[in-house]
């Protein structure tokens, strides 16, 4: 058993992501879940908040270790001589951006290896640009995140004003 990275923007964090990161908390030893900037961007939720989320989200999850990053996951893969990340993929088109970003670290960091987790069959479709969109529009988000965060989450992206949700 090993450290793995499972990286990401997280922003904001969805049902889809925890379920990733718990099956790599049950697979390795430590997973190091890294929440990067995403230069290209902008987000909705501060890197604080979004640890916060993530906390609230994966307590109780023992063998994991939640992290702030900017950079190159290459660059901080090797910095902290993990040499596995873990991804999940939804859909063909995650894979034909995963499957580059894979090689690319490969190049940056010849050691990093990229294995992937196939989302579970009722998140396929999720993403936190889905859940912001549906949120924007007032719509129900209580499937798409953790119950733990649902309140913060929907009150951040609604404006804290009012939504569908009864």
């Amino acid at each position: 058993m090993q450290t793995v990275i499972c990286p990401g923007s997280f922003d904001p964090v969805t049902k889809g992501h925890i379920d990733i990161i718990k099956r790599a908390a049950k697979t390795f030893e430590k997973v190091i879940v890294a929440v990067f900037v995403n230069k290209a961007k902008v987000p909705c939720f501060t890197i604080e908040e979004r640890i916060h989320f993530l906390e609230k989200a994966l307590e109780g999850v023992e063998n994991i270790e939640i992290v702030s990053c900017e950079g190159l996951l290459a660059d901080y893969a090797r910095e902290r001589r993990v040499t596995a990340v873990v991804k999940g993929l939804r859909a063909m088109s995650d894979f034909e951006y995963e499957f580059q970003m894979a090689l690319t670290n490969k190049i940056l960091y010849p050691e990093l290896e990229t294995l992937f987790l196939s989302s579970s069959a009722e998140n396929m479709y999720l993403s936190s640009s889905i859940v912001k969109t549906v949120a924007s529009f007032g719509g129900d988000i209580r499937d798409f995140v953790p119950e733990c965060i649902h309140d913060e989450i929907r009150d951040r992206l609604c404006g804290g004003g009012v939504n569908n949700e009864s």
